[in-house]
């Protein structure tokens, strides 16, 4: 059952903006997690994304299931490799990484993990990835071994994305990459919005509420930040506020 893509798609047709917090299991313990998780239920948050290219400790597990005990806000898996599959989760974004040429990333783990990923009895939502150049290295480029996408090339993006959709991809997740100088720009966003009609995610260098905001009148149908919080929740609200402020069509 794709309950959770159902939704996702229905409120892309109303134009309802929703916003995800990514966490990371590696830059989190169960205080500091109870204690952001209450603050983003309070703030109105619609998804928690877990997930990191590393995750390096044993907390992923535990960390999803003290989300899930501390809220009601769907958990989303947002994985860095095929270890990073969690059976406590709602759905598991099934990552293939279009923009790059990395056969690996694109269907080798995939390979790997199909048996994993289907015993865990997860919603699997196929999930087109797209790394652009945000002026920083990431961890997902070095990980990856692959070249992220010029950050002002747009045709090159739409074409990307118009593939992914193509070959079957539910969502197009574009990312900046945590820690990025610069976010994706507006009118990529919107060109990329206007040539596909499944859900775009936007990541990467969000800081604030404008920007968020700007994203959403832009195209973009979920907004997810992680490191602005790491250090400052207090701009969770604003943000989440300007998201939903984005009317709904009747």
């Amino acid at each position: 059952m794709q309950q959770l893509y159902s939704s996702l798609a229905e409120k892309k047709k109303k134009g309802n903006k929703q916003f995800a917090v990514l966490i990371d299991p590696d830059k989190v313990n169960a205080g500091s997690l109870k204690r952001l998780v209450e603050h983003a239920v309070d703030c109105g948050v619609d998804y928690f994304l877990v997930g990191g290219s590393l995750v390096v400790s044993n907390f992923m597990d535990s960390c999803v299931q003290i989300i899930k005990r501390e809220s009601n806000v769907p958990v989303l898996l947002f994985p860095g490799s095929p270890s990073q599959v969690c059976k406590y989760a709602d759905a598991l974004l099934y990552l293939s990484l279009i923009s790059g040429r990395n056969p690996e990333l694109l269907i080798g783990q995939h390979v790997v993990s199909a048996p994993a990923v289907r015993q865990s009895g997860l919603e699997i939502i196929p999930t087109g990835y797209m790394v652009i150049d945000g002026g920083a290295p990431t961890t997902v480029s070095y990980i990856s071994n692959a070249a992220p996408l010029p950050s002002d090339k747009n045709d090159i993006a739409v074409c990307t994305a118009m593939a992914g959709e193509m070959l079957g991809m539910k969502l197009i997740y574009m990312d900046a990459g945590s820690g990025a100088k610069r976010p994706i720009t507006e009118s990529m966003i919107a060109d990329v919005a206007k040539n596909i009609s499944i859900p775009l995610i936007i990541g990467g260098g969000i800081k604030d509420p404008e920007k968020a905001y700007l994203n959403c009148k832009s195209g973009a149908d979920m907004i997810v930040i992680g490191n602005a919080f790491e250090s400052d929740t207090s701009l969770m609200k604003e943000i989440a506020s300007a998201i939903h402020s984005i009317p709904v069509k009747a």
